[in-house]
């Protein structure tokens, strides 16, 4: 070893040194302020979890996640982080999954990178049943996956113990029952067959059939007491932020004009692209999509109040559309003081109906409705839009479901995520036996990496 590599591997060490003593000081000072009875909020105690995940105590960085309930403070998703990165890098299977359990019991979901985590310590640690189980946590609350993750799920499928796994036989009514009992699109009883994965990408094709082997993909979409479920909640989280009694008033409104076949995010489209509101927008959009709808008849346009009155309303050709969607009981203007994003999503759950839309419906207000009904009513109803030197375009629901799909044979198809308008243009991980037929005349196919 030369001069050169023998200082660096001191200053290393050093370092390595004095970086532990700092992290021991701090313990301390946290040992003193426990001891003291000094109170601590959940920032304080992640930190100290953070300290316990540098020195790869995982045990010690859980501790502080328990500490925060016995002291009456909720933990947040933050802070099992550290407890959990800590087990999975030490390959610890057993308890990294102990806190994903405690996480559950206490109200807190895991995220992709925290079910990535999961994902790739049970397939290191060779366990074919929690990596079954990570696929369908990923199913439920990710839908779409990274390409981090998507290459992650290759490997596992490519591995010396994925073709070992299976059951040989199984009962097909049994399969297919738990399927319709789930809503379609997975079964969730186990992995099915024995053989060689064959792992290839693929894009679905306008039916929704998938280019490579065929398969159908499902269409899930909310079951009428689901839908009544998420309109009463979106119901009540309106009612609690509106003033007065608007929202009910509108309620009542829907009751007497309704039902509608579209809604219009009319605030959406009139400041596409430009930034600079345009009634004639909303009337290209209202016009085009009257076409599309059975009934032919106008959709529900829901727009805040101050975008039609004033200057802007005043303007003749702006006053003659108003005026005939005001005469066709279609506009609904919101009162001041409303969030007319409200109005409109709860109309279109209402009446079962399209939602002309561009809004990425990802902020807060949105986040207040959770995972559970709003990724899957959103999927199989909104619209999105687009102008060009062509004209008008309309980008409909996709023709299947946008999430993991598990087949009653078995084999899987996982979405990858991606910015595009265009669902034919997505990329899809086609996972089946090996000695299963394959049909496709996608070129585009690949067993290469993502």
């Amino acid at each position: 070893m030369n001069d050169k590599d023998r200082d660096k591997r001191n200053g290393i060490m050093v370092s390595e040194v004095v970086k532990e003593y700092a992290l021991q000081r701090g313990f301390e000072v946290y040992e003193n302020m426990r001891m003291s009875k000094v109170e601590m909020n959940e920032a304080a105690l992640t930190s100290v979890a953070r300290m316990a995940m540098a020195l790869s105590d995982g045990d010690k960085a859980f501790e502080m996640v328990k500490q925060m309930k016995i002291l009456g403070i909720n933990p947040r998703l933050r802070s099992y982080g550290p407890a959990l990165s800590t087990y999975c890098n030490n390959g610890e299977i057993d308890k990294a999954f102990d806190v994903e359990k405690h996480m559950l019991e206490h109200g807190v979901y895991p995220e992709e990178p925290e079910l990535e985590a999961l994902l790739r310590v049970s397939i290191r640690g060779g366990k074919s049943d929690r990596v079954y189980y990570v696929l369908h946590k990923l199913r439920s609350s990710v839908r779409k996956v990274s390409t981090t993750t998507a290459d992650l799920i290759v490997d596992w499928f490519k591995s010396k113990i994925a073709l070992k796994v299976g059951k040989r036989k199984w009962d097909n009514g049994l399969i297919m029952k738990a399927m319709q009992n789930n809503g379609g699109g997975w079964h969730g009883t186990g992995w099915l067959g024995k053989g060689k994965w064959q792992v290839l990408q693929t894009s679905v094709r306008k039916d929704g059939m998938c280019k490579c082997c065929g398969v159908q993909l499902a269409t899930i979409d909310l079951d009428p007491v689901e839908t009544e479920n998420f309109a009463k909640s979106v119901a009540s989280i309106a009612i609690s932020n509106e003033k007065n009694s608007n929202f009910q008033t509108f309620q009542k409104w829907l009751d007497y004009y309704g039902p509608f076949e579209a809604v219009i995010d009319a605030a959406n489209v009139g400041l596409y692209s430009q930034g600079k509101f345009m009634p004639s927008k909303i009337n290209a959009v209202v016009n085009e999509l009257r076409q599309k709808l059975p009934s032919k008849k106008f959709p529900l346009i829901v727009l805040h109040h101050r975008r039609i009155k004033g200057d802007k309303r005043d303007v003749p050709i702006n006053k003659a559309l108003v005026d005939r969607w005001n005469n066709a009981n279609v506009l609904y203007a919101t009162p001041t003081g409303s969030n007319d994003d409200w109005y409109w999503l709860y109309a279109a759950i209402k009446f079962k109906c399209l939602l002309v839309s561009n809004d990425e419906m990802r902020d807060h207000l949105f986040q207040l409705l959770g995972n559970d009904f709003f990724p899957k009513w959103k999927e199989r109803h909104q619209v999105r839009f687009g102008f060009s030197d062509a004209g008008l375009e309309f980008y409909m629901p996709p023709p299947c479901s946008v999430v993991i799909q598990e087949s009653e044979e078995g084999h899987w198809h996982i979405p990858i995520e991606a910015e595009l308008n265009d669902e034919a243009e997505r990329r899809w991980l086609c996972i089946t036996r090996a000695k299963l037929d394959m049909v496709s005349g996608d070129s585009s196919t690949t067993s290469k990496g993502i």
